[in-house]
């Protein structure tokens, strides 16, 4: 008998081992008291058959079904796209029922540094932002920000334009969720002073802008229009050194964990995403949310056959029908431009080990950790309440990432099981789901999951939570070293 690899069975109830290295054919395994024989080599983060399943039954991993197998599967067969279909559906019937009593626990208590705004938010960066309404001026925006950037103003952690191609030739819906979206940026705690930058005959005023702007929040806020302007590069890098010497004079200081809200995200995922990196992020999730604090979940298509896990925690009925409405609003959205709500994963995810969606979402899921549903947010809106909000929003990394920070996050931790350099407005700290991607792309990654595998997670888990509150409180994330920092806005309308 060969030595045994690294295997894993996630769930007691479970159709499937996971294998935490490649495994070639002929290996025997060791299951519990078990022996099993494995038939084909298995890449790593794939499946292996723990028993016989018969055609059309469902194979289950986390302990619920992801998908039918479509033929009979042996016993050490590899478990793939090739023999197991998903069973998503857009007639599901989802019910309620009140949750258990969350505990009473705040967690540990542990601070970081940040900037505390006039309306109580805390940041975790003290910028200035350059917000162009309309695509026209975006490159107008990138060039005052690399001007302004040449001699840094003091107290001042950087100066970035959020260059987009919308802001005109749209209509109704569409229009009013781009205006929403750079509204709602417009507002964040990151930024310390912002100034919006229009052409002047787009479609997305700036005046319409300022009226999703709290009063309160505008006094930090600049207009400047271009084409009513003699020299906007004068006028803008004036506004922008005015905004400056306002920002400059803020300083960090400590600010409780609950202060901190938490966007999560994943992107790329393998094999093994749900079992180190997802989970790990899950438990930042608890640690925010046992503390009183925010933590934002969106890419609703990813959650599609695994949504149940989160209805069972919304706190009131109320919330559990928005989430409901949310989640088969969002199949009702595929099923009208002709697409299947299946309609994932990915090829790389698919490389990776991912077979269907629900395998996806139900790992996927994991990154909310235990945190009740408190919220459930439209698209470009601002979250408010303590507890896990669920913000509508599509999987794509760029526009989801974008609509976290939009929401309000102030620090997002991206997981990723095969690495991608994209980052958002705010710090996107990248958490790889295995070791050999955290070796082979340092310069992307945050922090290695991988570790899970070795030390466990309570002290990956520790590990990762000091990492969370170090770039908190101010050591640049990957994606800022590399200046990785964009937004992208869901496009859902006709263009003109």
């Amino acid at each position: 008998m060969s030595e045994t690899p690294a295997i894993l069975l996630v769930h007691p109830d479970d159709s499937v081992v996971i294998a935490m290295a490649p495994i070639p054919a002929g290996t025997q395994l060791m299951v519990g008291e078990e022996t099993l024989l494995v038939t084909q080599d298995i890449p790593q983060g794939h499946k292996i058959a723990r028993y016989a399943v018969r055609t059309g039954d469902p194979v289950l991993r986390y302990g619920f079904p992801f998908g039918v197998a479509t033929t009979t599967i042996q016993p050490g067969d590899h478990v793939h796209s090739h023999n197991v279909h998903t069973a998503l559906s857009t007639g599901n019937a989802y019910r309620y029922s009140m949750p258990d009593k969350a505990s009473e626990d705040r967690g540990q208590e542990r601070h970081f540094q940040g900037y505390v705004r006039p309306d109580g938010s805390v940041g975790t960066r003290n910028e200035i932002w350059i917000i162009p309404t309309v695509g026209c001026v975006g490159r107008t925006a990138e060039r005052l920000a690399a001007q302004a950037s040449r001699t840094l103003p003091p107290g001042i952690d950087g100066i970035h334009a959020f260059p987009h191609p919308f802001g005109c030739s749209q209509l109704s819906d569409d229009l009013e969720g781009t205006t929403g979206i750079l509204a709602a940026l417009a507002q964040h705690p990151n930024a310390g002073g912002v100034l919006l930058l229009g052409l002047g005959c787009e479609s997305n005023q700036m005046a319409l802008m300022l009226e999703h702007i709290p009063p309160e929040r505008r006094a930090r806020i600049r207009m400047l229009g271009a084409q009513a302007s003699v020299d906007e590069m004068e006028e803008g890098l004036a506004a922008i050194t005015e905004l400056a010497a306002i920002a400059g004079q803020d300083r960090r200081q400590p600010a409780p964990l609950s202060a901190l809200r938490l966007g999560v995200k994943c992107g790329g995922s393998d094999g093994l995403s749900g079992l180190t990196a997802n989970p790990l992020i899950g438990r930042m999730a608890d640690a925010i949310g046992k503390a009183g604090g925010r933590v934002l979940l969106t890419e609703i298509p990813e959650i599609f056959g695994a949504e149940q896990i989160l209805m069972d925690r919304c706190v009131d009925e109320q919330t559990f029908d928005a989430l409901v409405d949310l989640v088969c609003g969002f199949k009702d959205y595929f099923v009208a431009h002709g697409e299947p709500v299946s309609e994932n994963p990915s090829p790389g995810n698919i490389r990776g080990g991912i077979t269907t969606l629900e395998e996806k979402s139900l790992g996927a899921v994991q990154k909310a950790g235990h945190v009740p549903v408190t919220d459930v947010l439209p698209y470009a809106g601002r979250a408010s309440r303590a507890g896990l909000t669920v913000l509508e929003g599509p999987g794509n990394d760029a526009v989801s990432t974008t609509a976290l920070a939009a929401a309000g996050a102030t620090v997002t931790l991206f997981s990723t099981g095969r690495g991608t350099p994209l980052g958002s407005p705010i710090p996107t700290v990248k958490i790889a789901s295995n070791s050999a991607l955290a070796t082979a792309k340092p310069g992307w990654i945050d922090f290695d999951a991988g570790t899970v595998l070795n030390k466990g997670m309570d002290a990956a888990a520790e590990d990762l939570l000091d990492t969370v509150i170090a770039i908190a409180s101010g050591k640049a994330a990957r994606n800022e070293i590399n200046e990785e920092r964009s937004i992208a806005i869901w496009k859902r309308g006709v263009t003109l």
